[in-house]
């Protein structure tokens, strides 16, 4: 396999309890990519992470990370949940939640100077250095995405994978986190993966869309995927693609199922 090939799937097909959600898949994604999973609640990108964390198993076909079969626990993927596994209104530090983020990966590394080190060096990199020694609690929806960005990097993964990292922050805060993701991804030559809703803040940075909708995984460029025709033939109905004049796309005739798990 080429070395630059970070994800490749070959007629993927993933459910659960014999129940299929999409099939066929076939996709690569190249070393420093960003890319964008996207498609309506419910259509099963959650569950193409949890295929690439290892917790899950493919129903057929093929899926390697790194040149081989997905794991848990693999150190060199770091991810940032829908929802984070400890309580925001605990009175954990920011800090403590970084420093997790090498513990759960580098078993072993003492609670010394050096994490801690590490750990603020990478707060600062995401702009949260002020944050460290701050409650959860007391943190905003933005402020919250950072502190848990620099736990998802202090590990120094290779691939990312951010799980509805938008969802609660605000039209500005959405530009201004993308702008940091895409700013640290590209320094570190980090290939991500990031499941949206609103495709229009991650629309400049985009280098792939994987869509997933119907049944089905699409993937390639934006301006491929995001046509009217395109978006027509996955959804098997009429759906319209329009642009206004500052590039921002919106997606007609498609109705969002109420939210549910995937």
């Amino acid at each position: 396999m080429d070395k630059d090939i970070v994800v490749a799937a070959k007629d993927l097909s993933a459910g659960y309890n014999n129940k299929s959600i999409w099939q066929d898949a076939e996709f690569s994604i190249e070393k420093g990519q960003f890319v964008a999973v996207l498609g309506p609640n419910g259509a099963g990108k959650t569950t193409l992470f949890r295929l690439l964390l290892g917790l899950s198993r493919p129903q057929k076909g093929s899926l390697s990370v790194f040149g081989k079969a997905p794991t848990r626990g693999n150190p060199r993927i770091g991810y940032i949940p829908q929802r984070h596994p400890i309580d925001a209104d605990t009175g954990i530090e920011a800090l403590q939640i970084v420093r997790l983020g090498l513990y759960g990966n580098r078993f072993g590394i003492s609670m010394a100077k050096d994490a801690t080190d590490k750990a603020m060096a990478v707060l600062k990199t995401v702009g949260a250095e002020d944050l460290a020694h701050r409650p959860l609690g007391a943190l905003s929806g933005g402020e919250l995405q950072r502190v848990f960005l620099a736990e998802a990097l202090v590990g120094e993964p290779d691939l990312l994978l951010l799980d509805e990292p938008l969802a609660n922050l605000d039209i500005r805060r959405e530009s201004a986190f993308v702008q940091l993701i895409n700013e640290v991804v590209r320094s570190r030559d980090v290939t991500v993966l990031l499941i949206a809703h609103n495709i229009n803040p991650l629309l400049p940075v985009l280098d792939q869309v994987l869509y997933v909708a119907n049944g089905q995984v699409t993937n390639g460029k934006p301006a491929e995927v995001l046509t009217s025709e395109q978006l027509t033939k996955l959804y098997g109905i009429p759906v319209e693609v329009l642009k206004d004049s500052y590039g921002r796309i919106a997606i007609i005739g498609i109705e969002e199922p109420a939210h549910h798990h995937e």
